[in-house]
C-alpha cells in the first residue's frame, strides 16, 4: 500500500536532488561564455553588460556585484601564475608590468569565491593605482605572499589555492574590441615554502 508513494518519494527526491546538485555545479564550474585570456589573466568582457549570458548573470547575482556599462569597467581574475601553476598560499609570487588604461584598478585576492579578510585587519588585502609605488616609466612591483614584504605588498590567505581580482574601472579597453591586444603585468612565482 505504501510502496508505490514511497517509490515515488525516492524518486521524486533524486530528480530534484540531482537537478539542484547538477545546476549549482555548471554554475561554479564557468562564469559564462565568451573568455578572453591574457597571459594568466582571463575576462569575460560581457558578463558585466545586459548581454551578459545566464551563467554569468548568476554569478554576479550571487556575488551582488554591479553591473558595469559597456565602458566603465572590466574585471580580470588569474587562478594561476605564468607558468600555468595554480596559485597556492604556501608560495609567494610577484606581479610586475603595466596595467592597461583606466582611471582606477584594483587588485585583491579571492579563495572559494569570497574575499579574503583575514583576521589581523591591518594586512594590505587590497591594493589600487594610487596606493601603489612605481618605477619612473611607470610600471610597478607587487610582492604577494604570506610574509610581509617591503614595498608593495598584497598579503594573501593563510593557507589554500587562491584567485587574484583585477578590476579596471573607467577603462577605454571595457568598450573597445581591441581587448584581445591589451598587455597585463605578468603573475611570476619566486618561491615555495621555506625555499
Amino acid at each position: 500500500m505504501f510502496r508505490v508513494p514511497f517509490l515515488v518519494a525516492i524518486a521524486l527526491s533524486i530528480a530534484f536532488g540531482g537537478g539542484i546538485w547538477s545546476t549549482l555545479w555548471a554554475l561554479e564550474a564557468t562564469t559564462g561564455f565568451g573568455a578572453i585570456r591574457l597571459g594568466a589573466w582571463e575576462a569575460f568582457p560581457e558578463a558585466q553588460t545586459a548581454k551578459a549570458d545566464p551563467y554569468a548573470k548568476s554569478h554576479r547575482a550571487a556575488a551582488g556585484a554591479l553591473l558595469y556599462g559597456s565602458a566603465e569597467g572590466l574585471t580580470f581574475t588569474a587562478g594561476t601564475d605564468e607558468t600555468g601553476a595554480t596559485l597556492r598560499s604556501d608560495c609567494s609570487y610577484k606581479i610586475v608590468g603595466h596595467t592597461p588604461p583606466a582611471r582606477i584598478w584594483t587588485l585583491y585576492t579571492l579563495q572559494n569565491g569570497r574575499t579574503n579578510r583575514p583576521q589581523d585587519s591591518d594586512l594590505p588585502v587590497a591594493l589600487n593605482s594610487r596606493s601603489i609605488l612605481r618605477q619612473t616609466d611607470g610600471s610597478f612591483e607587487i610582492q604577494v605572499s604570506n610574509d610581509a614584504q617591503p614595498r608593495n605588498w598584497l598579503a594573501i590567505p593563510e593557507r589554500g589555492r587562491f584567485r587574484m581580482r583585477l578590476t579596471l574601472l573607467d577603462t577605454p579597453a571595457a568598450g573597445s574590441s581591441g581587448v584581445i591586444d591589451l598587455s597585463m603585468p605578468a603573475i611570476e612565482n619566486i618561491g615555495c615554502g621555506n625555499a
